[in-house]
């Protein structure tokens, strides 16, 4: 029985874990929307990206994790951190400028599904299921786009920036998931990170001149404390740990979570109006999600 009752609260632990990704990274869709009122995309990218992979460096190393790669994984592994760490956070950022930050968060979860389309492109098998998500991820996709893409004088740019994004996202995680590395998981996440600082700094030197701004309001300062602490650092960290030893289907809970979310929190704190347009989008993209992740691994059983 105390064998069994342990057992119970790792998994306990291991769940409220998972809930906090998806609650923390949820958040973090208004909150970096907050952060864009008085700091530019490569700006406020620059900020998280040096604070956030110098806290998770800072991490790997007490944990005793080795911090320097084999050579020859350099350059696979700034392939994967410029594609899903740099071209999704730019990209998100860019695009909540000139989208609605509830449809951002719809739009960018649709990763799953552009990773599917590449496996099938790569040889993988498409079958039945993945055919019904992909329809039901697409028709959510034409319930958002279509306002903007059939009305005289709809703008699809911010909408379009973020599907870039989650196309990003998802070819990164191909690459990232194509070999097995020889870092421990948050030194993985913070060289992901690491090699993706250097494009947003000088994006950000170049084009933003940050030196120029005064100090933020204590809004975004607090926006920004957030983003740090909770999605960068913590999520970032306690996702690579966790995902690797979890069976999908439970891993998928902190996933599925991220976008109803963020969609509720963009509502409650930004004033977004949500609309039956957008709730039926959401609940296509998250069943065509859950139908990619969860439904294939709970046939594998426990052990996947």
């Amino acid at each position: 029985m105390p064998r069994l009752r342990r057992a119970a609260g790792a998994d306990a632990g291991t769940l409220l874990l998972l809930l906090g990704i998806g609650l923390f990274w949820g958040l973090n869709w208004p909150a970096v929307r907050i952060g864009l009122t008085e700091l530019q995309p490569f700006t406020l990218r620059s900020v998280g990206f040096v604070a956030g992979g110098g806290i998770l460096a800072l991490i790997a190393r007490l944990r005793g994790e080795a911090l320097m790669p084999r050579r020859e994984e350099l350059p696979r592994l700034v392939l994967a951190g410029l594609l899903s760490v740099m071209g999704f956070n730019v990209l998100t950022a860019f695009g909540q400028l000139a989208t609605e930050t509830s449809r951002a968060a719809i739009l960018a979860f649709t990763m799953p599904l552009w990773a599917t389309l590449m496996a099938t492109a790569m040889g993988e098998r498409l079958t039945g299921e993945r055919i019904v998500a992909l329809l039901a991820g697409m028709a959510g996709l034409m319930l958002l786009l279509g306002p903007d893409l059939l009305v005289a004088g709809g703008s699809p740019l911010g909408s379009l920036l973020v599907l870039g994004a989650a196309v990003s996202w998802a070819a990164g995680t191909l690459v990232l998931k194509s070999r097995t590395w020889s870092l421990g998981p948050v030194a993985l996440a913070a060289w992901l990170i690491g090699v993706s600082t250097p494009p947003v700094l000088l994006g950000s030197a170049l084009l933003e001149q940050p030196w120029q701004l005064g100090w933020p309001s204590p809004p975004v300062v607090g926006a920004m404390l957030y983003h740090i602490a909770l999605p960068m650092v913590f999520c970032h960290a306690a996702w690579v740990t966790l995902v690797g030893r979890l069976p999908a289907p439970v891993a998928a809970i902190g996933t599925l979570l991220i976008p109803v979310v963020g969609v509720i929190s963009a509502v409650l704190l930004l004033g977004e109006p949500l609309g039956a347009r957008k709730l039926a989008a959401l609940l296509l993209v998250t069943g065509a999600v859950a139908t990619v992740l969860v439904g294939p691994a709970l046939r594998r059983g426990p052990g996947s």
